[in-house]
């Protein structure tokens, strides 16, 4: 059989455009974390005060799932792209109000409108980036442009490390905050007037055309004895469990981000510009890791390398609860390497054999990113005591994921 091409000519101009986006909101992800510990500095509020930034972004995520699936549904991906960019740049702007007024909840309010555009980008994005050629090379197409989800992670963490810590934010100035986010705003404003221009192919669900050849070919649904495409998504006991290992996945994830910066200053005794710059090389960390966990793949099954991955996060966890310097820090870092594999191999195995709802399950699992909104105040309460002994409670959520790559990620529809 003849294999098949990353993409087509035709499709080289969009592909590169939506692999963009992944770039843009990851740095947007990250520097949220950078901001909870220049909140605590300059608004002078408490650790568990500043895990709500984490409650307005990935509470944005919760909200906005559905209603994007829906409005993608109606319009398609570009009319969806335009709109996520369009919240997405309209938060940057919120910024410079909420500097002025150096009012938290401004901030949130910001952040949350930054972050619902962010969501919409996430739920058309992964559908939109496997429609851009042929499906059996959707999966290339969007672990090519998670790498770039990996760069734009490392790149946050510089860009709030340089320009908020390291500039104006060091005099308890929140102008540095206005600044930055204006210019991103700008830059993503630019990026919806410049897509509003480009003509997009008509394009095919890859996932409903894939069933359609398979049924085809054999003259009967090929999994009928365990999964009935035509149930509905809450009968598909893997999509559920996934969304559940995914919830439970950010959670930790969340937590783990919001206070790295405070570990290094409190248990290290870094600077905070310092401790951004570790932040970002975590960051690298995980960019790694997907190189590593996509290599593995090959020759171990994605839940197994799932199931050891979460194994080691366990390890590391304990290892910085227990405050051993460098050895408990160097853990912190290396905690994104065996993170890297979680939110897309968990999304994969969670859409397995759904057909045609699998853009609906999307939406599903990205509103499952509020467990980062859950988990993170709780976690902040922990480390007002002592910022190591929080990181025994993402314990509780890797144990979990272990659970669903073991025993929960065979595709099945409940009778």
């Amino acid at each position: 059989m003849k294999s098949a091409k990353f993409t087509e000519k035709k499709y080289l101009v969009v592909l590169a455009f939506v692999i963009s986006l992944f770039f843009f909101w990851a740095i947007a992800l990250t520097m949220g974390d950078v901001l909870n510990k220049h909140f605590q500095n300059v608004l002078h509020i408490s650790k568990s005060k500043s895990g709500l930034v984490q409650l307005s972004i990935f509470g944005a995520y919760a909200l906005m799932g559905i209603p994007a699936g829906l409005f993608m549904k109606k319009f398609g991906y570009k009319m969806g792209v335009i709109l996520g960019l369009t919240l997405f740049a309209g938060g940057c702007f919120l910024f410079v109000p909420a500097s002025n007024m150096a009012s938290f909840d401004f901030f949130r309010f910001a952040l949350f409108i930054l972050a619902l555009g962010m969501a919409t980008l996430e739920t058309v994005a992964h559908p939109f980036l496997a429609s851009l050629g042929d499906e059996r090379t959707s999966d290339q197409r969007v672990n090519f442009a998670q790498s770039f989800n990996g760069l734009g992670a490392i790149v946050g963490p510089l860009l709030g490390g340089f320009f908020i810590f390291g500039g104006a934010g060091e005099d308890n100035s929140l102008d540095s905050v206005k600044s930055l986010y204006t210019w991103i705003g700008i830059v993503v404003l630019v990026l919806a007037i410049i897509f509003s221009f480009i003509k997009v192919p008509d394009l095919k669900d890859p996932h409903t055309e894939e069933m359609e050849i398979l049924e085809h070919a054999t003259g009967e649904d090929h999994h009928a004895d365990q999964v009935d495409a035509a149930a509905p998504l809450w009968k598909q006991r893997h999509f559920v469990f996934a969304v559940v290992a995914q919830f439970f996945n950010i959670a930790a994830q969340g937590g783990t981000w919001a206070f790295f910066i405070n570990y290094g200053v409190e248990k290290m005794h870094l600077q905070e510009t310092q401790a951004s710059y570790y932040f970002s090389l975590s960051m690298a960390m995980m960019m790694v890791g997907r190189f590593i966990g996509t290599f593995l793949m090959r020759y171990i099954a994605p839940n197994k390398v799932l199931a050891i991955f979460t194994a080691c996060n366990i390890v590391l966890c304990l290892i910085i609860s227990q405050s051993f310097g460098w050895v408990s820090f160097v853990s912190l870092i290396m905690l994104n390497l065996f993170l890297s594999v979680m939110y897309p191999t968990i999304f994969s195995l969670g859409l397995k054999k759904l057909g045609g709802k699998v853009q609906q399950a999307s939406s599903f699992l990205v509103m499952a990113m509020f467990g980062g909104a859950f988990f993170t105040p709780i976690m902040g309460k922990i480390a007002e005591t002592d910022v190591a002994h929080a990181y025994l409670l993402p314990i509780i959520c890797y144990v979990i994921i272990v659970l669903f790559a073991l025993k929960l990620y065979k595709p099945k529809t409940l009778k």
